[in-house]
Parts: C-alpha cells; sequence; structure tokens
C-alpha cells in the first residue's frame, strides 16, 4: 500500500485525486493533505480518509480545525506546507497546489527522496534548471508529470529513448475562444472565459488554456522534465482533446497516447507507475462514437501567450520566473474585475520587457524576482 501526501487536496486535481484513491483503498493510504480556505472540504475529506497530517492556508481555519480535530498534527501556511513534505513516513508527494507556492514543498520532497507527482507546473516552469540540480543530488527521488500532456510524453517516450527524441508534440484545446479574432476579445466577460469546451478546471488554469498562456508553461515544463530543446517542442491545437499528446522519434515514427479527458487517468498513472491498475471509475475510450481527430496551427497573433512562454523559455535563467508570476498577477487582476481579457497579454509582455535577467544560484532569486514582479504589476495596475 502506497502512503500519499495530497498538497492542494480541495482543489480539482487533489479532489480527483481522492476519487481515484477512494475506488482503491487497498492500493493507497492519504496520510496528509492540505487546503488553502475551503474549510468546510477539507474538514470533510479529514472525516473520510483519515489523515495523520493536515496544513490549511488560514489562521482562522488553523483555529478551527485545531478545536475540531484535538489529536491531528496541523500545519498553517506556506510554511506548513513544507513542514507536510518534510515527513518521512510517506511514498508520493502530489504537489497540486495552484502557483508558485508549490516550489519549496516540491524541493523538500526531493530532498526527502520521495516521488513526487508533479501537478504543479510553476515548479518546472520557474524553477526547472534547480530542480533538475537537486534530482540529480538525490537520485531516489523522482517526479512523474501529472498534467495531461507531459504524462502522455511521459507514457509516449517508453516506446524509445531519449537522444532518439525528434520532436515533442503538446497537443493543446484552443481553449474557450478557438477561432475567435481579437476584436472579438476586447469586451470577453469572466463566464465567457470559464467556459472551456472540454475539460472540467479550476478558474486560474481555465483562463490559462484561453490565452495559450496554459500551453507556453506546458512547453517549458516540458523542456525542464524531458531536456528537449524548444526549436524541437511544437504545439498544435486538438479541438477533441483525445490526444494528449505524442513523441516523434528520429525513425519519424511518432507514438501518441490517447484517452477520455479526464484528470484522475494521468493521476492515478502517476501514482501507479511503472504499473498499471483497473479502476471501476474508468470508461473505455469510443472511437466509433468520438469518429474523427483534427489539427490546426495555434495562432499566435492573436493568442500571444505560446509567443511569450517561447521568448522566456529561450531566455531562460530568470525570464521564466517573470513570465509565470506576471500571468499568474494578471489572471487574478481579470477574475476580480480589474482589468480586461486582452490587458494579460499586455502585462506578461511588459513584465517581460522590463526584466533585468539573473542567474538561478539559489532558490532565493527566484523568490525575490517573483515577489518584485507581482509587485511592479500590482503598483501599475490597481
Amino acid at each position: 500500500m502506497k502512503k500519499i501526501i495530497i498538497l492542494g487536496s480541495t482543489g480539482s486535481i487533489g479532489t480527483n485525486a481522492l476519487e481515484v484513491i477512494r475506488n482503491a483503498k487497498d492500493k493507497f493510504q492519504v496520510i496528509g493533505i492540505s487546503g488553502y480556505k475551503n474549510y468546510e472540504l477539507l474538514v470533510e475529506q479529514i472525516e473520510e480518509f483519515k489523515p495523520q497530517y493536515v496544513c490549511i492556508g488560514t489562521e482562522d481555519g488553523y483555529k478551527s480545525l485545531k478545536d475540531k480535530f484535538p489529536l491531528l498534527e496541523l500545519f498553517y501556511g506556506e510554511k506548513g506546507l513544507v513542514e507536510l513534505s518534510q515527513i518521512k513516513d510517506y511514498d508520493i508527494l502530489l504537489t497540486a497546489v495552484s502557483g508558485a507556492v508549490g516550489i519549496d514543498a516540491t524541493v523538500e520532497g526531493i530532498k526527502n527522496e520521495k516521488t513526487i507527482a508533479l501537478a504543479n507546473k510553476e515548479t518546472m516552469v520557474a524553477a526547472g534548471e534547480y530542480i533538475n540540480q537537486l534530482l540529480k543530488k538525490y537520485k531516489n527521488a523522482k517526479i512523474i508529470p501529472v498534467d495531461s500532456e507531459h504524462s502522455a510524453i511521459f507514457q509516449s517516450i517508453q516506446a524509445g529513448k531519449i537522444d532518439e527524441i525528434e520532436n515533442l508534440i503538446i497537443t493543446a484545446s484552443g481553449g474557450t475562444f478557438r477561432g475567435k479574432k481579437k476584436e472579438e476579445l476586447q469586451n470577453v466577460t469572466i463566464d465567457q472565459a470559464l467556459k472551456h469546451p472540454t475539460w472540467k478546471m479550476g478558474k486560474k488554469i481555465t483562463i490559462d488554456s484561453s490565452t495559450l498562456v496554459n500551453k507556453g508553461l506546458e512547453v517549458i515544463e516540458a523542456h525542464g522534465l524531458f531536456g528537449i530543446c524548444y526549436d524541437n517542442i511544437k504545439v498544435l491545437i486538438h479541438p477533441q482533446s483525445i490526444i494528449h499528446s505524442m513523441v516523434e522519434f528520429k525513425d519519424k515514427n511518432i507514438i501518441a497516447q490517447l484517452g477520455i479527458h479526464d484528470m484522475k487517468l494521468p493521476i492515478q498513472y502517476a501514482f501507479t507507475y511503472p504499473d498499471r491498475m483497473a479502476n471501476p471509475i474508468f470508461n473505455s475510450l469510443d472511437l466509433v462514437k468520438i469518429s474523427s481527430l483534427t489539427f490546426e496551427q495555434p495562432d499566435n497573433d492573436v493568442f500571444r501567450g505560446l509567443e511569450f512562454a517561447y521568448i522566456a523559455g529561450k531566455i531562460g535563467e530568470t525570464m521564466p520566473v517573470v513570465l509565470n508570476a506576471a500571468n499568474e498577477v494578471a489572471v487574478d487582476l481579470f477574475l476580480n474585475k480589474k482589468i480586461s481579457f486582452l490587458t494579460i497579454y499586455e502585462i506578461i509582455e511588459k513584465s517581460i520587457n522590463r526584466h533585468k535577467i539573473q542567474k538561478i544560484t539559489d532558490i532565493d532569486i527566484i523568490k525575490a524576482v517573483d515577489k518584485e514582479t507581482r509587485e511592479w504589476i500590482k503598483s501599475n495596475y490597481k
């Protein structure tokens, strides 16, 4: 039985992970969970899964949990996420928190030489080089990607060797506004932006999908995870979201991973790797019903998120940190009705253009650049 800690158990990835575990309790045991401010759901999860360790992101929530569950070992805030990942008695750390707050916890999980089921793409975007240095040092630690595209690449790579890869082909649904022109996006509402055509995701990642920033972050993450040059990482729009990504090898064979669009599939694969197991929650993919699969080139003139990611990734060093921080703040401003949808691109572009690149020698530099970028945006877009 594998012992699992879930960072971000009340979010979309976290609740899907618990659904996988709920239907395979003979295989997995939840020993730790964390949530930010969804106190009621966290209480329900504690009562059902009976973890030994819990972290919550708010002071009021911490006090309430302390009163309600006096025997639990409780942690609080970002520091608590780190402390939770430092516990020795677990096998897999699922990092499903959103944003840069997941980096420190992932670092500690690697130092603890655990398996990291990585659903926090910001970890590899902002700190990929640093993370890879740690993985070389702590050789028993490993990362299994949970993001559906990177899981697909990870699975497809098993058909060959890293040095036999010609291209990674990352697929994208195209997001909420696929096919729209720039003038049609001038006055889009939050509700419109959150109506994703295929995936059920959290608000932030749904907006990222609609700007194609999400796909850009995935390109940078793929470079960090698999060590493939940016010129050999391609993006294709695939509206059906059935092929989750592909690997083209030097002999021109292309290996693809297909599946229903359900995040529980890559989550379970990360939990069971290198094995596979049946789970009653999954249905077979009905290719006859799907009938056809289509592909398009991304419209980089309208959806500039992908362009910015390639720029930031190729520059490297601290530039991906800026891209990630700028996007997080911009999306938050949009969701709080402070800026328009297209202003997200403006904020990212200005943040990239003003940044003076620094070499990353430790995680404190990442944090400092992240903080400075956020503060600049907040002082200029109120």
